[in-house]
């Protein structure tokens, strides 16, 4: 699998697996190889908003310091 260029990138993949994984076509084998793409894309997009947090936080922190210099 390769890594998707951005979140929502891999969020439209995910979305693409989900709709698979529903269809009862799909055979168990392929299900579990879907299975395993889903559960390194979801990880991809956890890390990817857990860094966008971090980024928010430091911002956050950043408007909080100048608002206390400026009182």
């Amino acid at each position: 699998m390769r890594q998707p260029k951005s979140f929502e990138e891999g969020m439209q993949r995910l979305q693409e697996l989900l709709n698979v994984l529903q269809d009862d076509a799909t055979p168990l084998a392929q299900s579990v190889k879907v299975y395993a793409e889903a559960a390194n894309l979801i990880s991809y997009c956890k890390q990817t908003l857990d860094n966008a947090k971090l980024q928010i936080e430091e911002i956050d922190a950043q408007l909080a310091e100048k608002a206390g210099d400026n009182a």
